[in-house]
């Protein structure tokens, strides 16, 4: 039969101890882990005793091996070696005991020694010893699975300890305890407490969520090694101030969590005091993003519906002279001699009649009515914009590239998608300044869609501001020159005609927005 190794001997014990730390009364599972320690070890004897706080001595709570006027005696913290180890929170290795001028008799005939702290939340709370008759019986390697059998008697000693407390507590008061729990568990506000010197006390589930750290994590830790960020900033001297015994306090700032969130908080700041001392602070967080959020949404339909009333106003207003200029100009159409003349005032009266369109057009914006969709060819679209921005592209010294390819018709209203053309094309003007170029294409793309691009090789536009470049009122030229509508107002003329509009671009690689509409023949528009 092969021999267990004191591998699988120490695993086994560790495993039948685990299993009985909440089941078993302490005294009972010492009394077991002495026994369980002793066939891995083979040790002589062995003691547990822990430190009364109030006395500052180390009392036996068990034993084996021990006779009975070793067990009674009791150890103050640095005296012997168990006393060492308790006031240093450091094992103790002899390898003879007659070599230790501050042995403490244990029994009769002893040589050898070690000694462990038990240790419970970072505090040491007893002390684990064995000896054995043989000198030099412990080594190095004996050191670590000793620690974890302390370790194990800790945890059941700390058991016993929280069973006292709970069985100590009132009715009254465990439920005045669960009250608090359920609140502090369901309530969507992010409750935590602190001790004075800024270690998490408390850290309920609405805090989880909010910073992303489980309690488990957070408990104990000093809160700003936790979050290094608020070091130095306004919350960390409010923290302190009202450790030192300042007043409550509240903070409103923008949080970065770990995920990566920008979030806005308010943070109320409250002195927790105990006998007219203040022994820590209550954190109350509350979350403003959403309520932000539905903020700008807000003042942001309150501006598109500002500006759609001073597009109306507006609107009118160019109305009446377009009027007059049209009819002067057919008045003069009948007085000009000659083709060229006519052909001027033909031109004239298109144009204003393109106007009148465009203001209908700023109109319709204000009054959100669908678009008169009927059989368009966007060659033709593109030829009357070009025409009309040509003298500005040629003032600019930009050279324009036509790349038109057959296409079929598509349902579209004329004068809205010539104000995203139009846009479109003085966006990438401006972006080039000068000496640029700007390729418009005209394509088919399979059976059912008609693309036309619009492309510039001018500075491009930076990663960061893509996702936001058809947003109402964000606009990357200079204050005064634009007002962050024109790339919002054209994309949603191209929704309404059921088509898309992306932006492909790179700093330092120009801009190109490509336009798809569906496809329709007009035979079945």
């Amino acid at each position: 039969m092969v021999q267990e190794s004191k591998h699988d001997r120490l695993l086994k014990a560790h495993l039948e101890i685990s299993q009985h730390l909440t089941d078993v009364a302490s005294g009972e599972l010492l009394q077991r882990i002495l026994e369980l320690a002793q066939g891995v070890f083979g040790f002589d004897n062995a003691i547990i005793r822990l430190l009364d706080e109030q006395s500052g001595e180390l009392v036996t709570v068990a034993s084996f091996g021990y006779p009975a006027e070793a067990e009674r005696l009791r150890i103050c913290l640095g005296e012997g070696i168990m006393g060492r180890v308790a006031a240093r929170g450091e094992p103790i290795l002899v390898a003879d005991v007659l070599d230790e001028p501050g042995y403490l008799g244990g029994i009769e005939g002893a040589r050898s020694e070690l000694a462990v702290p038990l240790v419970a939340h970072e505090r040491v709370i007893g002390v684990f010893n064995v000896e054995s008759r043989r000198p030099g019986a412990f080594d190095q390697a004996d050191i670590g699975p000793m620690l974890a059998f302390a370790g194990l008697a800790a945890i059941a000693l700390e058991n016993e300890r929280l069973l006292a407390f709970l069985d100590r507590a009132s009715d009254a008061n465990r439920q005045l305890d669960q009250l608090n729990r359920q609140i502090l568990r369901h309530v969507n506000l992010g409750v935590y407490t602190l001790d004075t010197d800024l270690k998490v006390t408390s850290w309920n589930p609405a805090m989880e969520r909010l910073s992303g750290r489980p309690a488990y994590e957070v408990l104990g830790c000093d809160l700003l090694d936790l979050f290094p960020h608020l070091r130095g900033q306004d919350f960390e001297r409010l923290l302190r101030q009202v450790v030192a015994g300042g007043s409550p306090g509240v903070l409103e700032l923008p949080h970065r969590n770990l995920r990566g969130e920008l979030r806005f908080q308010k943070r109320q700041v409250v002195p927790l005091r105990r006998a007219g001392m203040t022994t820590g602070v209550l954190v109350v967080v509350e979350d403003l993003t959403e309520f932000r959020r539905l903020l700008d949404r807000h003042l942001h339909t309150e501006k598109l519906a500002e500006i759609g009333r001073l597009t109306a106003g507006i609107a009118h207003e160019i109305n009446n002279p377009l009027t007059v200029i049209g009819y002067a100009a057919q008045l003069l159409e009948r007085e000009l001699p000659g083709d060229e003349g006519r052909d001027l005032i033909e031109r004239v009266g298109r144009e204003v009649e393109r106007l009148q369109a465009l203001t209908e057009g700023l109109l319709s914006f204000s009054r959100r009515e669908a678009p008169q969709l009927r059989p368009t060819d966007l060659q033709a679209v593109l030829e009357d914009v070009l025409l009309l921005l040509h003298y500005e592209l040629q003032k600019r010294s930009i050279h324009l590239v036509r790349c038109f390819h057959p296409v079929p018709a598509v349902a579209a209203d004329v004068n809205k998608l010539k104000q995203v053309f139009i846009n479109l094309l003085q966006n990438a003007a401006q972006a080039l300044g000068r000496d640029g170029v700007i390729c418009v294409k005209l394509k088919q793309a399979g059976e059912n869609q008609v693309v036309v691009e619009v492309a510039d090789n001018g500075p491009g536009i930076a990663e960061d501001l893509r996702g936001r470049i058809f947003e109402p009122f964000f606009t990357t030229k200079q204050e005064g020159e634009g007002t962050g509508l024109g790339l919002y107002l054209c994309r949603q003329i191209v929704q309404e005609h059921d088509g898309e509009i992306e932006l492909d671009s790179r700093p330092g690689m120009g801009a190109l927005f490509r336009l798809t509409f569906p496809a329709h023949p007009v035979n079945k528009i």
